[in-house]
């Protein structure tokens, strides 16, 4: 259930979702703090919920030392009215059982974008020699966006065996690694939601150069921020890293030790 952060709730009506799934890496999660962060979004509630792991912890955009003490916890919900963007940003992993009940509760949103990954090491030939980024979309918005898709020659997620072990199990589509990722995007399907799935094949470790290209890959569709230049340096230095960032690897070593 959305709580807003005063009295009345904001009119969302017509406004993109985009939100994250906890996956491999942590990237969709990773992306979203650089969404967040680069376009100053406000808070503007959060989930109550008792799908995810409780969690509570400090402002994780936190500019000044005046903000930095005010509380974060597991589900939260920016906006940036005037592109009509509404950011759910989730801090922590579903309880067992629990993800379908959170994904029925998706919805009054004119179209919802899934930033997530998946296990870089379970791809197969095909996709080894391609491009590490695919996309997913429901029969709704292949309707609304698929001109669009098409001109920017993006790849769609290849259906693979249901059960690799076995030679004449059927095809579908897997997300290996990817959280909740598949029950979404088949709950979307079912209730003709508008939504697409925009996803990176990794690997575990510093997933900051993956975040850093899903957003990008994001941009491409969306134009979130306009690209200055065509030096591929200066595009990814345009996102605003989040301070909390800086204990992304822990506080360093104590100097006790040396």
């Amino acid at each position: 259930m959305f709580i807003p952060c005063w009295e009345s709730a904001p009119d969302l009506a017509g406004f993109t979702l985009l939100m994250p799934a906890v996956s491999v890496g942590n990237v969709g999660q990773l992306a979203m703090d650089l969404i967040i962060s680069t376009l100053s979004m406000s808070k503007i509630g959060y989930f109550y919920t008792d799908c995810l792991v409780p969690m509570v912890g400090n402002n994780p955009y936190a500019t000044a030392e005046g903000n930095s003490t005010e509380l974060s916890i597991n589900a939260e919900v920016y906006s940036l009215p005037s592109r009509k963007l509404v950011a759910l940003q989730l801090r922590s992993i579903f309880i067992k059982y629990k993800s379908k009940p959170f994904c029925e509760k998706l919805s009054g949103y004119a179209r919802i974008i899934v930033l997530s990954s998946s296990h870089s090491y379970q791809r197969n030939d095909l996709q080894l020699r391609s491009t590490p980024f695919r996309y997913l979309l429901t029969p709704s918005m292949q309707r609304s966006v698929q001109n669009k898709i098409k001109s920017l020659n993006w790849q769609e997620m290849e259906k693979s065996q249901c059960i690799p072990e076995i030679d004449d199990s059927e095809f579908c589509i897997r997300i290996p690694g990817g959280g909740i990722t598949k029950t979404l995007y088949d709950e979307s399907c079912s209730k003709e939601i508008q939504m697409a799935v925009l996803l990176k094949f990794v690997s575990e470790g510093d997933n900051i150069p993956d975040a850093l290209g899903l957003v990008e890959y994001l941009n491409e569709w969306l134009q979130i921020i306009k690209p200055l230049s065509d030096d591929p340096t200066a595009s990814t230095s345009r996102w605003k890293i989040p301070s909390s960032w800086r204990l992304l690897f822990g506080s360093g070593l104590p100097l006790a030790l040396f």
